[in-house]
């Protein structure tokens, strides 16, 4: 079960680098292009829009980052539990 908390993590900071990356493309295209075409969408909305969605992701990775915690717990409790039926009988 580590392994796949362990595959998890590294998909969130991927996910981050990968939002840090386009964040910092879309702003390199805006400065080099300067986009006054009508009918497209303003390029400082789109960035405001990734900030969001960036800041979505860091509260799910707050979120999940208990989880290795809790689950050593666990696994821990139910070697506990093991034992402790293995006595009793």
């Amino acid at each position: 079960m580590e392994v796949e908390v362990d595959k998890l993590e590294l998909m969130f900071q991927n996910a981050d680098s990968d939002l840090n990356y386009i964040q910092y493309r879309l702003e390199y295209e805006i400065k080099t292009n300067h986009p006054d075409s009508a009918g497209e969408k303003n390029p400082v909305t789109l960035l405001k829009e990734l900030s969001v969605i960036k800041s979505r992701y860091q509260a799910l990775y707050v979120l999940f980052k208990p989880v290795p915690v809790e689950q050593k717990e666990t696994k821990s409790r139910s070697c506990s539990m093991t034992m402790i039926q293995e006595l009793q009988k």
